[in-house]
């Protein structure tokens, strides 16, 4: 039986215009997966980035992109909440709504210099700046190579003002053998951030525990032997 709204935390998600939208995709499927309630807002740029790198085609409509949401990664009927760019309603674009994290992933440099700068002109730059006034928990994923100077001050005035910067860089310690095991990596590094289980990854040294606790339990069953 699923679990009722009220009970199902609740993530703020974002997806502008630079390239990366399968970072921003997979998340929003492992978000739902874990039982998350989803606030989820694109802009007209994330949307093409969307149809250019992936065989997705969302709908123009909140309504009609919430539903092909729903039903292409199996979001129970309360779970997943598409809100349109000027919807000045939406929880997100006030304190006084839940108190959720914001994630934005990918974050365009665009919307970098809004947040950096105050700027409220759509839903998401509103719930960035909603999320930094309020001293929520805010998430950003540039994808941009190089950085410029520009960039690099946004990021650390972001920073200073709370906000986590987490760049679209996966590692290549735990040896990906797909393009989806590094998209993956960095999916797991956010949600590590926002608390929320994840097996996408093994943790950093659990197989050095494990392999710690496996010698302690062969140490004392070799002890016990001995005593009888």
């Amino acid at each position: 039986m699923a679990e009722s709204s009220t009970q199902r935390p609740t993530v703020n998600l974002a997806l502008t215009g630079a390239s990366g939208a399968q970072y921003g995709l997979r998340l929003l499927q492992c978000l739902l997966a874990a039982g998350c309630r989803v606030h989820f807002m694109i802009s007209k740029a994330a949307q093409v980035v969307v149809a250019t790198e992936t065989e997705l085609r969302l709908p123009g409509s909140p309504e009609s992109m919430q539903a092909y949401l729903a039903e292409t990664y199996g979001a129970d009927p309360d779970q997943l909440l598409v809100f349109g760019r000027e919807d000045w309603f939406a929880p997100p674009a006030s304190g006084s709504g839940s108190r959720a994290p914001l994630v934005i992933c990918p974050c365009s440099t665009g919307t970098l210099s809004a947040l950096a700068t105050g700027a409220s002109n759509n839903l998401i730059e509103r719930a960035g700046d909603v999320a930094l006034k309020e001293r929520h928990k805010l998430i950003l994923v540039p994808r941009e190579a190089p950085y410029s100077e520009v960039h690099l001050d946004n990021m650390l005035r972001l920073t200073r003002m709370g906000a986590t910067i987490m760049p679209a860089s996966p590692g290549f310690y735990h040896r990906p053998q797909s393009i989806e095991d590094l998209v993956d990596f960095v999916v797991a590094r956010i949600l590590d951030h926002l608390d929320l289980p994840q097996d996408l990854m093994p943790r950093w040294g659990q197989d050095r525990i494990d392999r710690k606790l496996g010698n302690a339990g062969s140490r004392s069953d070799a002890a016990n032997a001995s005593e009888q």
